[in-house]
């Protein structure tokens, strides 16, 4: 049974951890304050267990990033990078800006097109296999989507071949198609799909679509 650390005590991450467990894995979900995730873990089974984040670091041989983007790098901190080396990691961050709500739904990032989070948070931990994924949907369709169309299409970049393979096999098993758009600065048109999917949240109230590439037989 594969191990997970899911990194995140918020909605993404329960989201992702009940997901996973309801798939067959094993997981730890990490946090500062373990102890507040109490309640879920007594309902989440004997495959759910809580720690810290470097407890869950050291636990998983998948880890899944879910946490606000404007705490992501000191939370790949707290982890500890030697316990992310060689490791798939899962980045489902991006970049909001802390700032009022946008204006005619349009979010503010604090990042540019020069350098997306990831490429930031790659750097911290140089020798972990970063996997931009679950970024550009909303947390109600990540795990087991229907949709009448189909299959959606899940955005991942990353630098290394055989991590983006384990995602698009891990993706495959939760209902997603994959494209795969490359190496890690793709996470810089990436994560602005975010932008894109929560315009008409925010205009609309509307949060039930996903993105779908056609490709021309």
């Amino acid at each position: 049974m594969t191990k997970i650390g899911v990194m995140g005590s918020g909605v993404v991450g329960q989201t992702l951890a009940d997901g996973l467990l309801k798939h067959g894995y094993q997981v730890m979900r990490g946090t500062r304050e373990p102890d507040k995730l109490g309640d879920w873990k007594a309902k989440a089974g004997a495959n759910a267990s809580t720690g810290t984040f470097e407890a869950a670091a050291r636990f998983g041989e998948i880890i899944v990033l879910a946490v606000k983007g404007s705490a992501a790098e000191q939370v790949v901190k707290s982890c500890g990078p030697d316990n992310l080396a060689g490791k798939l990691v899962l980045d489902t961050t991006n970049p909001i800006a802390e700032a009022p709500l946008p204006s005619h739904g349009v979010l503010n990032f604090f990042t540019t097109f020069q350098e997306s989070l990831m490429e930031r948070l790659q750097r911290l931990a140089a020798r972990a296999h970063f996997v931009k994924a679950f970024s550009s949907v909303g947390n109600a369709n990540m795990i087991d989507p229907q949709f009448k169309e189909g299959r959606p299409s899940m955005f991942i970049c990353g630098n290394d071949a055989g991590a983006k393979q384990r995602t698009a096999q891990l993706l495959d098993q939760l209902g997603w198609e994959t494209e795969d758009m490359g190496s890690v600065e793709a996470a810089r048109a990436i994560e602005p799909l975010c932008i894109l999917w929560c315009i008409p949240v925010f205009v609309r109230n509307e949060s039930t679509h996903a993105f779908k590439v056609l490709h021309k037989r």
